[in-house]
């Protein structure tokens, strides 16, 4: 596979597909950031602008933050060639996906509703990924040929791969929020030991890795969990936990604490302050 493929979008997701897949130069990708030195390390393609990194481009991926996941579907719509693929692999409600798959298809572009069912990294190319809508089938043919392994076609209208991703997100994401909220108030009250071996050992095992994720990708998951708001609220579900949920996520975000500490026990001193 030969043809050149546009990265719209350039952080953990976009950046491990590159590298796990060998893209090289073929990879031509635009980000709002300034990443010339990430880009020189992968021997992407930089490019200035979002045309410029679509120009003769077959395959085009989208993996930016929530909030600018309809953003860039409409500003890659002005330029889209007739025919393209575009994976909107961006974690977002459904009826968001479906307003992106308007703007694409009116361009002539075919949109694929892709959802990354698992932390990117470390699982690189063989990351789970459900894709739905009317040209899933031509989707499943180029994401193998792009080198991803690990692929499912759910349905063939847009919003369903994107509804099964947050609704699944609504548990994880929530569980993430509430232990952070217990083991923050188990370290004040000096009781964590007691509490922690209360559970099983996989729960426990688990919780430092789970705050590790809202510390350094907070930010990131709580623009993601509105969305989650937005489907629940569609499905007519009132959203009264997933609304918490996207404040706590937020909220450790934007700590900074960018690494994190190592160890549980040193990031609930750190958050318990």
């Amino acid at each position: 596979m030969d043809q050149s493929i546009t990265l719209v979008g350039y952080g953990e997701a976009g950046r491990t597909f590159a590298r796990a897949a060998g893209w090289q130069s073929r990879a031509h990708v635009f980000d709002m950031q300034n990443l010339d030195d990430a880009f020189a390390e992968d021997r992407v393609c930089g490019c200035s602008t979002l045309a410029e990194a679509l120009l003769g481009s077959n395959y085009a991926i989208s993996v930016v933050t929530a909030d600018q996941a309809l953003v860039v579907a409409q500003d890659v719509a002005t330029t889209i060639a007739s025919g393209t693929l575009f994976f909107d692999m961006n974690s977002v409600a459904p009826d968001t996906k479906r307003a992106a798959a308007d703007a694409i298809e009116a361009a002539g572009g075919h949109y694929i509703d892709a959802a990354i069912m698992s932390p990117v990294d470390p699982a690189g190319i063989a990351v789970p990924l459900l894709i739905s809508g009317p040209h899933c089938e031509d989707g499943m043919e180029a994401l193998s040929a792009l080198g991803f392994t690990n692929v499912r076609i759910v349905g063939e209208n847009v919003g369903r791969a994107s509804t099964i991703k947050m609704l699944r997100s609504v548990m994880y994401k929530g569980v993430e929020a509430l232990t952070a909220e217990c083991l923050i108030a188990c370290e004040k009250a000096g009781v964590i030991d007691e509490v922690l071996g209360s559970f099983n050992n996989d729960w426990s095992a688990q919780a430092d890795y789970r705050l590790d994720r809202m510390l350094v990708h907070g930010t990131r998951r709580s623009a993601e969990m509105a969305e989650a708001v937005k489907t629940l609220e569609m499905l007519g579900v009132e959203p009264d936990l997933t609304r918490a949920t996207v404040a706590r996520q937020a909220a450790l975000g934007e700590l900074g604490l960018n690494p994190p500490p190592d160890g549980l026990n040193a990031k609930l001193k750190a958050l318990a302050q």
